[in-house]
């Protein structure tokens, strides 16, 4: 898989999430500040309901912004066959019942899904528990991974 097509379709798609939170964060800031807003009496609390809603917007905007810099500051390698898994891994899992999953070890915004190629590729971090299980990992080991209420061992194919 072309990792530098991955980072930018990752980039790419927290670029248009920075666009919604911050459009969300700027109509929470007008509907703030509006007149409308004001206070009747000592128990609305419409205008302060919507300035802390603004203040979140906001957080989850300069959030998202700190993941698109960090993206883009990640340097791209590939790994050797016997190379253990680490930042900017790509990294493919099979489990029993041809069941396989794609993930890519990346600095921040985990949970977040991009299709490539027809592969739907997920980010995860160091610092999540899956991340972590993940991390130091080389083909051919297991791994096991929690499936709804139960655990289904994996088995690492590629570190890319």
């Amino acid at each position: 898989m072309d990792k530098l097509a991955l980072l930018n379709a990752i980039v790419a798609t927290l670029a248009a999430e920075f666009a919604v939170q911050t459009e969300a964060a700027e109509d929470a800031h007008k509907e703030a500040t509006n007149d409308e807003s004001r206070a009747e009496d000592r128990y609305d609390m419409r205008g302060q309901l919507a300035a802390y809603l603004a203040a979140g917007q906001a957080k989850i905007a300069d959030e998202v912004a700190t993941a698109i810099a960090a993206f883009r500051n990640m340097a791209l390698r590939a790994f050797s066959p016997g190379e253990p898994a680490a930042l900017g891994a790509l990294i493919r899992l099979e489990a029993a019942r041809g069941m396989k999953s794609v993930y890519f070890l990346g600095p921040a915004h985990g949970g977040l899904e991009v299709k490539i190629n027809g592969d739907e590729v997920m980010v995860v971090t160091p610092s999540s528990p899956l991340g972590r299980s993940l991390m130091g990992r080389k083909i051919g080991e297991r791994v096991a991974l929690p499936q709804g209420a139960r655990t289904v061992e994996h088995t690492i194919s590629a570190v890319e």
